[in-house]
């Protein structure tokens, strides 16, 4: 991953992080204090504690998150940029299918935009947000 003055690029996190930071982010959004249980994370990503904590690892190496074996997890302000970059992108996909596209099924609306916002790049993400703001005045 690129490191220039302690900052980070979504395009320089693998997927399988971003999905992590993703529901650290979604779920610490709801706990006082923002702190994230292992167990709350294997839930909602339908995978086993121990597979968990393999990621919390490689999260906790990178500057992702704060965690400790056994211990509750945080993201750290790198983390959190990506989660944030990830939430946003997801907001955007989600307008445009169903403000653009006019899809109304909510579950094929979440599902597509869930497996799409892990490849949009920042450049891609800008010329989105102004495609949309052009199409939806």
């Amino acid at each position: 991953m690129k490191k220039n003055n302690n900052t980070i690029s979504l395009e320089d996190v693998p997927e399988s992080y971003q999905r992590y930071l993703d529901e650290i982010y979604t779920i610490s959004r709801k706990k006082r204090g923002g702190w994230v249980s292992n167990k709350a994370l294997a839930e909602n990503l339908s995978v086993k504690p121990a597979s968990v904590s393999g990621m919390l690892e490689k999260l906790s190496a990178k500057g992702l998150i704060n965690w400790e074996p056994r211990k509750s997890i945080r993201l750290t302000p790198k983390g959190k940029i990506i989660a944030i970059q990830l939430n946003e992108t997801h907001s955007l996909l989600r307008e445009f299918f169903e403000k653009v596209l006019k899809i109304s099924d909510e579950n094929v609306v979440e599902k597509i935009s869930c497996e799409i916002e892990h490849h949009i790049t920042k450049d891609v993400k800008e010329s989105f947000k102004i495609f949309l703001s052009n199409y939806l005045d």
